[in-house]
């Protein structure tokens, strides 16, 4: 009377008459729920780090910018301080300079007035000597060497 499809069919509805009393399609349905929940969970967290890192990586690149600005800045000082310093570096080098040469500006007018003192003393002397060999031919006697004591001492301390 009842073919095997019969009791296939049957047994397909007994089935799943037991698997609905025993609730399997409630827990199905709750395991699929748990798991897009999951699911849902870490595409939050995902969408959560994504954003993260996006303020991460505005927040670097806002440092970057201030650092960039900051080496600009010090750029900027140490040119200037550079600048300041080869400045002071060239009035100290014309300081420098300027001492040298009236140093040797000095001693060249002392070697001049030493010279020159060297060149008077010396014509005095032979000015002495030829005016005693001058008198001393003219004038005779004692007379003459006293005389010529005399200027010669008077010329001495004259010159001197």
């Amino acid at each position: 009377m009842f073919g095997a499809e019969f009791w296939v069919a049957l047994a397909f509805v007994v089935f799943l008459a037991a698997l609905g009393w025993l609730g399997v399609h409630e827990m199905m349905i709750n395991r699929i729920d748990g798991r897009r929940n999951r699911i849902k969970a870490e595409l939050d967290e995902a969408v959560r780090l994504k954003e993260e890192a996006r303020a991460l990586l505005s927040q670097y690149q806002r440092k970057q910018r201030e650092v960039e600005q900051e080496a600009r800045e010090i750029l900027a000082g140490a040119q200037a301080e550079a600048e300041r310093m080869g400045g002071e570096a060239k009035s100290k080098l014309e300081e420098f300079l300027a001492r040298r040469t009236k140093m040797a500006e000095d001693k060249i007018a002392q070697a001049e007035a030493q010279a020159l003192a060297d060149v008077r003393a010396a014509a005095a002397e032979a000015a002495v000597a030829a005016a005693g060999k001058i008198l001393a031919e003219t004038v005779k006697d004692g007379v003459a060497h006293r005389l010529v004591a005399k200027g010669i001492d008077e010329m001495k301390k004259a010159f001197s």
